[in-house]
């Protein structure tokens, strides 16, 4: 089991400045970190990924698709050639880094809505990109973990019943989803039958509380999450999502206005701590 933080707490873009944070995060005992690709060149991460590799910090990637008019699941051709450029690059940028996983909502734009739910056509172009984006990234030995949103993020993917559908249709080994505490909360009925829902399709667990701030002081049941994860004999990464006081990148449709937790040093250790006891306990069982 490896636990990891999402740097979006930091910033949306990982620079030299945040270097002194992320020793930080390894020495508090974090075996790796989630990096935000949403903006800048493969040389930057290349050189990121020699950092990390310096701290002997693992790291995996989150990214988005950032416009409609950069959609793989849009409605005209050139739309969707654009959205396929930008898949092809957070993918390029992954491999540079050395990540071992391409995370996060890469299927349809953030805070884009249609006006009703995802179309036949959009679930096939989608399923036809993130077949052809698995393959490739297969082949750099990483792995994709497509996030789920809540109904008021994205119309394109919010249940664990549609995860597991869609899965089906991209129909790759190295097609995963990520489970996101956070979304699930409001989207499912219940969590623990979600993730049997999900059952070996679980490629990345995001742990984020309700509020989007410190785990364990919401009201989500992580102990049943911890104990429905276990079952399915889930070995990857769990990872802490926590956000600050606004991304730009990102604040329009998260809706994060204020501080969700006092400090970062406070949220690094005891959210590690949290987790860790936490899958102790379901381990034990």
């Amino acid at each position: 089991m490896k636990f990891s933080i999402n740097l979006l707490c930091l910033n949306g873009f990982i620079e030299r400045e945040h270097l002194p944070w992320i020793r930080r995060i390894r020495d508090i005992g974090y075996d790796g970190v989630e990096i935000p690709v949403l903006r800048g060149d493969v040389a930057h991460y290349a050189w990121l990924g020699r950092e990390l590799d310096s701290l002997g910090l693992r790291r995996t990637t989150t990214s988005v698709v950032p416009s409609p008019h950069a959609n793989p699941v849009g409605g005209t051709a050139e739309i969707r050639k654009a959205g396929i450029a930008h898949l092809d690059w957070a993918l390029d940028c992954a491999i540079a880094l050395g990540a071992e996983c391409v995370g996060g909502p890469f299927h349809a734009p953030i805070g884009h809505f249609t006006g009703a739910g995802p179309t036949t056509d959009e679930l096939a172009h989608g399923a036809e990109a993130h077949h052809a984006m698995a393959e490739r990234a297969m082949a750099n030995g990483i792995y994709l973990a497509l996030e789920h949103l809540n109904r008021f993020e994205t119309y394109f993917l919010n249940t664990m019943e549609q995860a597991r559908h869609y899965r089906a249709m991209v129909d790759h080994p190295a097609f995963r989803i990520m489970y996101d505490t956070f979304h699930a909360n409001i989207e499912e009925q219940n969590q623990a039958r979600a993730i049997a829902t999900l059952g070996d399709g679980l490629g990345a667990l995001h742990i984020s509380e309700n509020d989007r701030g410190i785990p364990g002081r919401g009201h989500i049941d992580f102990a049943e999450v911890f104990t429905a994860v276990r079952r399915q004999n889930f070995d990857g990464w769990i990872t802490l999502e926590a956000f600050g006081a606004g991304l730009p990148e990102l604040a329009a449709a998260t809706r994060v206005w204020r501080p969700l937790f006092p400090d970062f040093d406070t949220l690094f250790v005891e959210s590690i701590n949290y987790m860790r006891s936490g899958w102790a306990a379901a381990t034990a069982k």
